[in-house]
């Protein structure tokens, strides 16, 4: 352990009640002299609702799959809803999957197991940090002789992760649901069972619509913290996000077990930063399940329940749609959560988008039959029927993903003209709106493969509400130009937004796309100019997404680019990396601040356009990968600066998706490095492909690709024409002649790797 005085860290408050020892928190780090050493109370948190019982007393095993008729027994008072957010690979998923196998969701051996093994390896932790791995390891291989089916189980970590990109990558990008059943002395209800709803999120920062979806739908918020790597760029920006929202936030450490682990540092850090007492900090580890049963303590104990509505009378139905997913044999699948009322199969329902703006609500023209509902556990379990303060899914035959938008309500057909005449409480779906700050067009690989594409474009929006279709570009060759046919104009979140995108089109609809390099929008302000004039009725300002309306040469105009305020978490040691590559990345008014003793924090604003394209890989491969960063919009948003537009020509033909934005200053040596790259990855055709890079009408680098050529001097192994010079010059001004002729008329084939060399210019 470290050693810490008194005053970096909190001492734990005791007192005696009636004979027992009373500890606001489990886990506190008490100073014995100069040395810092965990100090821990077997009691539970003093909660208004709470009975004192020790946390060696064994909890009453329960699991909702056994109860699924007696869950609207459970008031509104005993439902907590609570999502985990943390940064990437901070241990979101394993630690959802072993809150469902603690409260049996997985099964009741696994259960059971969870419970056997978590109990010993948390005491055992608590008592000594080093022999609780080693005990554990005997206590698993103890158990699974006991059964033979726990030889058969495989272990997943994973459970919430159900999309193919997400398992391949190990990453979260779409948040998931599930409801269980925690008996706690908290309930208010007879049975003593606590309705645990809860969402895991994603924690890369091109999904953040995705966390701040899951935000809008609980009332509390685990965040993680890795004992490890401590705070990362994605933890400030979840915390931000989950405080603009005014939720309840537990801290949490994770992977404590690993012999690397700085429990005690974390939790000063953590403290120190995010204000948390730090014998609040729960100490966990899903590997060996230590603190699963603290966390859900204590999110039954210090998470609200849920609000009711104010104009709630029992009988009309309100349930929000959190989230939706389109399956191609049932349409649309939507995950809801009842704020009122109960919904039944059979049921006819409507769906009505709340008022944002002031103009009122919107009711959508169509009606729909539920003809299938139940939880999601995570797995779906038909249930007919969903009470007040449950989360479920609802199959209603819905075809429009514009009829399913997360933060819609449903509402029974013949209640919703009560609902709309009386202005009865609709709750706001403010929260999940957004803005694309990348857009790239997307094309089918073949031709004739637009319509399909444009199918399988609008079902995945449904299920990622951070696409968002900007516009079509017809049915002709005028979207791609010559190299591409037409496509699509798709606003992202970011680079990992667009790869992931492009996985799920082909996982999930087998489409193979192109998706040309994504461009940041610009805003362009038009000057007065003696040669050229703007038409009558032009805006003096507008903003281009598509550099194909870039203005053209002999304007003259001010570019104003977007910026963003760039925070980068990094060991000490690389702060001078840092600042250099910060600088050479036109990023201004840097500025540091230490976390802890080897972490710091380093902000500074930057273009948006130098961040997207490679500053991710820069960064990783200047601190050896130990830094993380994250973005946010800068004040002001956009900035003035002397940016030129480079278009790309190949044998003297331009393509338009391949044209990218730089400063002036840069413009030639990143031309050259596109150049160089679309040499390499550019397929070698029987006519020479010409590379050239032009901007301000000038061409600023060039480089071509040699042609296949034929030895048409040989011919059955003999050498035409003998010595005649003039038969083999004849000849090779024939192959001449072909080759030129190829070259005017032939298509040089585009690849995805010939657009992704134009991400990374430097």
């Amino acid at each position: 352990m470290l050693a810490a005085s008194a005053s970096q860290i909190s001492r734990c408050t005791l007192g005696s009640i009636g004979g027992r020892i009373r500890c606001k928190t489990r886990v506190c780090f008490v100073a014995i002299g100069s040395n810092c050493q965990p100090h821990r109370h077997q009691v539970y948190h003093q909660h208004p609702l709470c009975r004192n019982f020790s946390t060696k007393e064994t909890p009453q095993l329960v699991s909702i799959t056994d109860h699924l008729d007696e869950l609207h027994k459970i008031p509104l008072a005993d439902v907590r809803n609570f999502c985990i957010i943390a940064h990437v690979d901070h241990g979101k998923s394993s630690l959802a999957s072993r809150l469902l196998e603690y409260t049996g969701n997985l099964g009741h051996e696994r259960q059971a197991t969870a419970h056997q093994l978590g109990e010993k390896t948390t005491s055992e932790y608590n008592q000594d940090e080093t022999s609780a791995i080693t005990s554990n390891n005997t206590a698993s291989k103890e158990i699974a002789t006991k059964s033979s089916k726990h030889k058969e189980i495989k272990e997943e970590i994973t459970l919430l992760d159900t999309l193919k990109v997400e398992r391949e990558r190990g990453i979260t990008v779409k948040a998931s649901a599930a409801s269980m059943l925690y008996k706690h002395p908290c309930a208010t209800n007879e049975h003593g069972w606590i309705l645990l709803n809860m969402v895991d999120t994603p924690g890369h920062a091109d999904f953040g619509v995705e966390v701040s979806k899951s935000l809008s739908s609980i009332e509390g918020a685990v965040l993680l913290f890795d004992s490890v790597q401590g705070v990362q760029a994605q933890t400030l920006s979840v915390y931000d996000k989950a405080r603009a929202l005014g939720k309840q936030i537990l801290p949490a450490l994770t992977k404590i077990d690993i012999p690397s682990a700085r429990p005690l540092e974390v939790a000063l850090a953590v403290s120190d930063l995010f204000a948390f007492d730090p014998d609040t900090i729960m100490k966990t580890s899903a590997r060996n399940r230590i603190g699963v049963r603290e966390v859900l303590d204590s999110v039954c104990e210090n998470v609200p329940p849920p609000s009711p509505l104010s104009d709630d009378d029992g009988n009309m139905l309100r349930a929000k749609v959190i989230d939706s997913w389109f399956e191609p044999r049932r349409g649309v699948v939507c995950l809801v959560r009842l704020l009122s009322g109960t919904l039944s199969e059979n049921d006819r329902i409507s769906i009505v988008e709340p008022s944002i703006d002031g103009t009122g609500p919107k009711v959508g023209k169509d009606t729909y039959s539920v003809q299938e509902i139940g939880l999601v556990m995570p797995d779906r379990i038909r249930t007919g029927k969903l009470g007040v303060g449950q989360m479920g899914y609802v199959v209603a035959g819905l075809r429009d993903p514009r009829e399913a938008r997360p933060g819609s309500i449903m509402s029974l057909q013949k209640t919703m003209q009560t609902l709309i005449s009386n202005q009865m409480e609709l709750p706001s779906s403010a929260a999940l709106t957004h803005q694309s700050v990348l857009y790239a067009s997307v094309h089918p690989m073949e031709g004739d493969g637009f319509d399909e594409m444009h199918a399988a474009v609008n079902r995945l929006a449904l299920n990622d509400t951070g696409l968002e279709i900007h516009q079509t570009a017809g049915s002709s060759n005028n979207g791609g130009g010559p190299f591409l046919g037409p496509g699509l104009r798709v606003g992202f979140q970011g680079l990992l937004h667009v790869e992931v995108f492009r996985q799920r089109l082909l996982d999930e609809f087998d489409l193979e796309a192109i998706v040309t390099p994504p461009k940041v929008p610009y805003r362009i302000q038009y000057l007065e100019s003696k040669n050229y004039k703007r038409p009558p009725g032009a805006p003096m300002e507008e903003v281009i997404e598509d550099l194909a309306d870039w203005p053209a040469q002999g304007h003259r105009f001010k570019v104003l680019e977007p910026m963003v305020d760039v925070r980068i978490l990094a060991p000490m040691e690389y702060a001078g990396s840092i600042m250099e590559l910060t600088k050479r990345k036109r990023g201004k008014g840097m500025q540091t601040k230490p976390i802890d003793e080897n972490i710091w924090l380093f902000t500074a604003a930057m273009p948006w356009a130098d961040v997207v394209t490679d500053f991710h890989d820069d960064l990783k491969s200047t601190t050896a990968g130990y830094a993380s960063f994250d973005v946010s919009e800068a004040d002001p948003p956009q900035q003035e600066a002397d940016l030129v537009k480079v278009e790309l020509l190949l044998n003297s033909e331009v393509v338009d998706p391949l044209a990218f934005v730089c400063h002036r200053d840069v413009a030639q040596s990143q031309a050259r490095v596109v150049c160089q790259k679309l040499q390499e990855v550019l397929p070698r055709q029987q006519f020479v492909t010409v590379i050239q890079a032009k901007a301000d009408g000038k061409i600023i680098a060039s480089s071509r690709i040699k042609a296949y050529r034929k030895d048409v001097l040989t011919k059955a192994g003999k050498t035409v024409g003998g010595g005649d010079i003039t038969r083999k010059r004849k000849l090779l001004e024939k192959q001449k002649k072909g080759k030129k002729r190829q070259q005017a008329t032939g298509k040089v084939q585009l690849s995805q790797a010939a657009f992704n060399s134009v991400i990374s210019r430097s």
